[in-house]
This record gives C-alpha cells, structure tokens and sequence, in this order.
C-alpha cells in the first residue's frame, strides 16, 4: 500500500478501538458501584472501625463522578482490550515476517498471563500494605479520602503489571540474538540491586511489604527468564551445528563463488538524421493580444 494507504487504515484502526473502548466505557461505567465495592474489599477486611463499617472521606463535590469516570475507563480498557488489540495485531502484523509473527504469537502469549499475574500479587500486596500502613502509625486512621485510596489500588496495580512485563523485554533480546543468555546471568548481582532500587522508588506504598513482594518477584522472573535465554541459545548451537558440523563457533563459512559468464552487448543501430527544427515565431507581448491572460489573473 501507499503511505497514504497506511494512514488511512491507520485512522481506520485507530477509530474502531476508540469505538470499542467507549462503549466498554459506557458498560464499565454502569458496574462502577460493584466495582469500587470489589476494590475496597482489602480496606473493609481491616475493620477500622470495629462495627463491621468501612466509610470514606469525599473532600471535593466532583470527586464521587469523577471517581466512577475513572473506574469506567480502566474497566472500558479491560473489557475492550481483546477488540483493540486485534485492530493493532491486524494493523501491524501484515508487515511482519511468519517467524516475527510466531514470535509475537509467543511474546503475546507470555505477555498477558504475566500483567495479570503482577495484578493478583497487586491485591496482595494491597490487603497486607494497608494493614501494616494504618495499623502501625502514630495516628490510628479511621476511614480513608475515596480518590487517593483509588489512586493508590489503580498504581500498584499498574507498576506490578507493568514490572512482569520485564521478563518479556529480556527474552527479545535474547531471540533476536542480542544478548546471550550466559551475559544475562552473569548480570544477577546488579541486577538484584536494580530490582530493590526500582521497587523502593516507584512502589506506591512506603511500607517494606510491597517494595520487598516487588524485588522478590522481579528476581524470580529473572532468573526464569535467563533459564529460558540458556535454553534456546542451546537450541541454536545446535541448529548451528546440524547446518555446519565442520565449522566452529569462531569460523566464518565458505561463500559460495560461481560467477556466471557475462553476454556480450547487442550491437548499436546507426543513428538517423534529425531533421532541422522549424524557426520559431516572435511572440506577441500579452498585452497587445485581446482576451488573453497570464497564469496568474
């Protein structure tokens, strides 16, 4: 296709998506109560109160629509996210190759399971994170202001399913041949120190449950990630040596040289006279010629 072609499916993709991720908006929007009541599930398990109660703090009139906008739109996110990853596989995938697409089949597979898998630690980290938060303070809190409690649950959630996605990053490199697996887990010492340093900084909750629950899954999946790298850099050594058994890792194999004979060139025809060209008559200035006009009037 034409750029422009490509632009316009583009547009055309792009506003399918927005479509779907409007109308799961909409639905989302309509859950929004069952929602916030699934959300503030680890903060009423505590029973700060001890009656059995868990109320929250609203500081602003906008906060309580605002706070269900919110919810809807991650939820519209979640709930259309099968219809607007397909319109970008669908846009994106006609210019791969069929071992990119089976790599992005595999990356896709790997890639999901591991957000929602950072998602359910996520809760975890949540119950036990507040637990320590509100119960080990000077001031022995109550209830809670609704929108930074959402803010809070929505970041951890977002930075433990983002962070499993690290594993994934590591495996592309290794399949595309840039980084050997043996180079991977000679890096594990600064790696550890990168994973407590990441989790400390970005970790939303300043107890040491959720930094330390962080750092010890980032370490985990780590170290899988090398195992794997070590395995398929195997699998290629011996791909390696099926197609060249006589040729060592340092060697570069033979090229094949067989120059075909050049034809000879077919002979030029003689060149024709070109007769005279006819002499050109004076022009007229413009504005002696009635009706006429230049480009510009």
């Amino acid at each position: 296709m034409t750029l422009i072609e490509h632009i316009r499916e583009l547009r055309s993709r792009l506003t399918k998506a927005v479509l779907a991720i409007v109308v799961g908006f909409f639905v989302a929007f309509y859950f929004s109560d069952q929602i916030f009541d699934f959300i503030k599930e680890p903060y009423c398990g505590l029973d700060l109160k001890g009656d059995g109660t868990c109320d929250f703090v609203v500081l602003k009139a906008t906060d309580p629509l605002l706070m269900s906008m919110k919810i809807a739109l991650w939820g519209g996110l979640i709930v259309a996210a099968p219809f607007w990853l397909y319109q970008l596989w669908a846009f994106i995938a006609p210019g791969l190759h069929k071992h990119e697409r089976k790599w992005a089949y595999m990356f896709g597979a790997i890639a999901v399971p591991l957000f929602f898998a950072g998602a359910v630690l996520a809760s975890l980290v949540v119950s036990k994170g507040l637990e320590f938060l509100l119960t080990h303070g000077a001031v022995k809190a109550t209830s809670l202001e609704a929108s930074s409690y959402l803010s809070f649950v929505t970041n951890l959630v977002l930075l433990f399913g983002l962070s499993f996605e690290f594993p994934v990053l590591l495996l592309l490199l290794n399949f595309t041949g840039m980084v050997s697996g043996k180079r991977m887990i000679g890096w594990w010492r600064v790696a550890i120190i990168v994973f407590f340093a990441f989790a400390a900084i970005t970790t939303p909750d300043p107890g040491p449950f959720g930094m330390t629950l962080l750092a010890c899954a980032l370490m985990v999946l780590y170290f899988i990630a090398c195992g794997i790298a070590i395995l398929n850099d195997k699998r290629r050594a011996r791909k390696h040596r099926r197609e060249f058994p006589d040729l060592g890792d340092d060697q570069a194999s033979q090229l094949e040289y067989d120059p075909e004979p050049i034809e000879g060139a077919e002979p030029v025809a003689t060149p024709s006279v070109i007769d005279e060209p006819a002499p050109v008559e004076q022009p007229e200035r413009i504005e002696r010629q009635p009706n006429r006009w230049d480009d510009m009037t």
